[in-house]
């Protein structure tokens, strides 16, 4: 059976599709339990959450669920505070501010006290599976979530990202292909040189390494699924296919953007958060873009920008916030996270009736 691997026997789940965690509220408790008890693994992206929160926001889940769920969590990253790019930043965003009536904010050093909470909660709520991005945990870190028999994967987007990953004793590792929307987990190397199409990614990663690969980037229908499993990969990760469902949180201009692209439209650019990420071409990302390189790094841009963001949001002027989008729009739908899961499972299984 397409659908019996040791990927689904190690995550308690009956499809091997996993809904990717994206940090930022698009993953409610709603979301993720659709997709959990449809099947598939839905998944927490709990990277901007604070620790307690976040418990919350299992809690809730726990209340919608009895199956099996996943949180994604950041990997602590610290960036040099250049007091000329944070100046440089404001001077270009100070437009944005004005009209939207947003406040300038504080810039505070990053610190990893909050991610140590988080692994502290993981534990104490027994989550069945913690997913990790921009980076692998310590080998402590590791060991003490197998001793707690949970299932720990890693986010890989070239061969030698994932063989850290195996090295340092991740059970799954995602390996993320270039046309993923978003920011993707590039932590080894440069972002450039690991802009990898998901189609030759997934196979070079699976002769390479002997834990289960997971595919991701630009996957977002049965077709797709297919095509990552041939490759060798044992299950598929989707982001964009979920940010459009019923239960999705994302703002309402960022689900009819990706609604309303294509393929051609969208664009990897740092201006929004320092770090690069693909999205659907709008104007603020024209209108920074020429000063990209002298921007500050995340998270200290992403700080920057997020009242902006926010409002923008709020004040319905999409041209002004983020809209992450895989390269596969046009495949997109509004429709019940519950429905798009079956939907893909009737595709996989026509296709392969009719072989």
């Amino acid at each position: 059976m397409w659908n019996k691997n040791d990927v689904t026997k190690k995550l308690g789940i009956t499809y091997p599709i996993i809904q990717a965690g994206m940090a930022g509220g698009t993953t409610t408790p709603e979301l993720i339990a659709a997709v959990s008890n449809a099947g598939g693994l839905g998944t927490l992206g709990a990277g901007y959450m604070q620790a307690e929160d976040m418990r919350e926001a299992i809690k809730k889940i726990k209340a919608l669920t009895d199956q099996p769920f996943g949180v994604n969590l950041f990997i602590p990253e610290t960036s040099e505070v250049s007091a000329d790019k944070i100046k440089k930043a404001n001077e270009l965003l100070r437009p944005y501010r004005e009209e939207l009536h947003v406040a300038e904010p504080e810039v505070k050093q990053a610190s990893s006290a909050n991610f140590d909470k988080q692994v502290e909660v993981i534990i104490e709520e027994k989550i069945a599976i913690c997913s990790f991005t921009f980076g692998v945990p310590s080998k402590e870190n590791i060991q003490r979530l197998k001793e707690e028999n949970i299932v720990v994967m890693g986010t890989a987007t070239t061969v030698r990202e994932a063989m850290i990953n195996e090295k340092y004793g991740v059970d799954l590792v995602v390996m993320q292909g270039s046309e993923a929307g978003g920011h993707r987990g590039t932590f080894s190397g440069s972002f450039g040189d690991s802009m990898i199409g998901t189609m030759s990614l997934v196979p070079q990663a699976v002769d390479h390494v002997q834990i289960p690969v997971i595919a991701a980037g630009g996957i977002m229908d049965g077709r797709g699924v297919l095509a990552a499993l041939t490759l060798g990969a044992q299950a598929v990760q989707m982001g964009t296919a979920f940010v459009t469902a019923i239960e999705s949180g994302a703002k309402t201009q960022h689900i009819d953007a990706i609604l309303q692209s294509t393929e051609d439209q969208t664009v990897v650019t740092s201006v929004f958060s320092g770090k690069p990420a693909r999205g659907i071409q709008n104007a603020f990302i024209r209108d920074i873009k020429p000063y990209e390189e002298e921007l500050p790094d995340y998270p200290i841009m992403n700080t920057l920008t997020a009242g902006i963001r926010s409002e923008a949001a709020k004040q319905n002027r999409p041209e002004w916030i983020h809209l992450w989008s895989g390269q596969s729009p046009r495949l997109s739908a509004r429709r019940n996270a519950a429905d798009l899961l079956s939907h893909i499972v009737f595709q996989v299984e026509t296709i392969l009736s009719n072989r």
